[in-house]
């Protein structure tokens, strides 16, 4: 085991060390669910919390902020969505706030956000649903990034998790990365750090942690649900390029449908400006969210979970879900060691 946990500390030393953290193990931010409460469990147990800033005002951001600093002593990251109207004013929130990291996400961020975050000492990190993406946000200044695949929860991209790794980890080197999409067991972790990544991030399996705020009614949808359940939201017309969100199929999922429809209809109508009717679908799925994670309407919120909500099968304090990977990881790597000899 000694010789199981000295290669383990090897393989992710360097995503460990750019996160000032134990394990290499990321909380995806998940809004509604990694605020302050998840985000300081996971860095308090060894990992690094990330919350989730979403689609909430500056202040609120420096409230969260601040709310989690006294719940943990450790390093955690702050999500940006970089779409978000208020970016410019949420990005002066970090740097008051002297934030360590900046997870950057939900689109392809400005070279000047990141040069800003970078002369502030702030680490900036970037996600990377493709090879030449990866270079480009490196050339920006990315200090390190997230390849994450479409088994993923939420907004997500056309490819899975380990062709992205394929196609990314052998051509970059010179950063961290870490790897996310459907990673569920510390198992499926050790095979991305013999691939080369740095770490993983993992957002699903946190969703029944004992510290996550989430709504009892949403953590029995996560245990009961399997990898099957988990589907990928259907666009209805190309006129209205919707980002896929994989979420547990419910009456919420066939809400969704009809809601484009009668946006559609009201643009044929001219009702509706095309541009104005899009934007209407994507808050959709804000609302829609919030009604499962907060108020616990499972029926008709939106479930964002990724395939791996098949592997969630109990409620757990956050300390026992990271000590249950790193068990896991460990065990990999002692059988493949027997194998070998």
């Amino acid at each position: 085991m000694q010789q199981a946990q000295h290669y383990l500390h090897k393989l992710w030393q360097t995503g460990c060390e750019f996160l000032g953290c134990d394990y290499a193990i990321l909380g995806g931010a998940m809004t509604w669910v990694s605020e302050r409460n998840l985000v300081a469990a996971i860095s308090n147990a060894g990992g690094f919390g990330v919350i989730a800033c979403g689609a909430m005002p500056p202040d609120i951001l420096a409230q969260e902020i601040q709310a989690t600093r006294a719940l943990t002593k450790k390093n955690f990251g702050v999500n940006l969505i970089t779409l978000h109207p208020q970016l410019d004013d949420l990005v002066q929130v970090c740097l008051q706030e002297k934030v360590s990291h900046v997870v950057l996400a939900g689109g392809v961020p400005a070279k000047q956000t990141i040069e800003t975050f970078k002369e502030a000492g702030i680490k900036v990190i970037c996600f990377a649903p493709a090879l030449a993406l990866a270079k480009r946000m490196i050339k920006f200044g990315a200090d390190a990034l997230v390849i994450e695949g479409n088994e993923a929860g939420g907004h997500i991209g056309p490819v899975s998790t380990s062709v992205l790794a394929q196609e990314i980890l052998p051509h970059i080197t010179d950063v961290p990365i870490f790897i996310a999409g459907g990673i569920g067991r510390g198992d499926a972790m050790v095979s991305y750090l013999e691939m080369g990544a740095s770490g993983c991030q993992l957002g699903t399996r946190f969703v029944c942690a004992t510290e996550c705020q989430a709504h009892p009614n949403f953590k029995k949808a996560f245990i009961r649900g399997a990898a099957r359940n988990a589907v990928i939201s259907a666009q209805i017309d190309p006129r209205f390029p919707v980002i896929p969100v994989r979420a547990l199929d419910n009456k919420g999922t066939q809400d969704f449908m009809v809601f484009q429809r009668e946006m559609i209809n009201k643009v044929d109508q001219g009702d509706l400006e095309l541009d104005a009717a899009q934007m209407e679908i994507e808050h959709y799925w804000a609302g829609a969210l919030r009604k499962a994670v907060v108020e616990g309407d499972v029926e008709h919120g939106s479930l964002m979970a990724g395939q791996s909500v098949g592997l969630v099968k109990a409620e757990q304090p956050t300390q026992d879900i990271i000590n249950e990977l790193v068990d896991q990881a460990l065990a990999a790597l002692e059988n493949r060691h027997r194998r070998a000899s």
